[in-house]
């Protein structure tokens, strides 16, 4: 875990010192005066459309604190997860927000700045048999998950290790356009667990009236989040970096954080 945050440490510090110091004074949005926001937004409590049809979650709370400290309009775009890397790096917006964990092979595609720190859980059927505490107890099962999740790469490393030492079969990983597709897969008996961010499992015990459970004790695989940005795209980057730094300044960002129970990236 030590090896890799440093990892972590290194690359981030090497991006947003990039980011400051290649960055010239005006804000480089595609369209002038909006700062244009991918997401996905089927994830709550991150990002989803609420009750009057709009944006709402930690996601587009912060991008809009953001874009107002950095004096721009903000317009979220409904972007499916699969496609925000692609998006981003084909000028359909000018930031990723969506709970974008930041891993090693993504920072060759996109530059991040992080912002926030959360980890994932396992989720199970409430009257499941077998109720799986860590990955490796996902062995031999159907698990299901978003599209192109960071943890799926977890799955498939314990799949190839302690599940073949143990001889007890693979881990069948589904992926589902989102994650209530996912859920639903667990509610139907199609899969049998599902793993997803902590918080969004949360959300979904309760949206589905305690059909599902968190079976997992602790967060795995804690991970920082960052928001993405085309590769060199530093006049956004320094945008997004300078009115980051006000609204943690106001205590703003502080009190995003205690609402929705998340961290600072460290």
């Amino acid at each position: 875990m030590a090896k890799t945050t440093g990892i972590f440490a290194t690359l981030l510090a090497s991006t947003t010192a990039a980011l400051l110091m290649t960055a010239t004074a005006h804000a480089g949005t595609i369209v002038s005066g909006v700062l244009q926001v991918g997401s996905d937004q089927t994830y709550p409590p991150y990002d989803y459309i609420d009750s009057d049809h709009k944006p709402a979650g930690f996601d587009v709370e912060f991008m809009t604190a953001i874009a107002k400290a950095a004096g721009l309009e903000v317009k979220f775009l409904d972007t499916r997860f699969e496609n925000l890397i692609i998006g981003v790096g084909g000028d359909k917006f000018d930031v990723i927000a969506s709970t974008l964990y930041v891993k090693p092979a993504r920072a060759q595609q996109i530059d991040f700045i992080p912002y926030m720190k959360t980890g994932v859980s396992i989720a199970v059927s409430a009257n499941a048999a077998k109720k799986p505490v860590n990955p490796e107890d996902l062995c031999g099962l159907k698990v299901s998950s978003i599209k192109s999740a960071a943890w799926i790469a977890n799955l498939q490393e314990v799949s190839k290790t302690t599940c073949a030492a143990k001889g007890a079969g693979a881990i069948d990983v589904r992926e589902f356009p989102t994650s209530p597709e996912a859920t639903q897969a667990v509610l139907s008996g199609g899969v049998s667990a599902q793993m997803e961010d902590s918080a969004v499992l949360k959300q979904a015990v309760t949206a589905t009236g305690g059909k599902i459970v968190i079976s997992s004790t602790s967060t795995l695989y804690p991970v920082v989040v960052g928001l993405g940005v085309k590769k060199g795209n530093a006049d956004v980057g320094k945008t997004i970096v300078d009115a980051f730094n006000k609204i943690k300044a106001s205590g703003e960002y502080d009190s995003l954080l205690a609402k929705y129970n998340v961290s600072v990236a460290t």
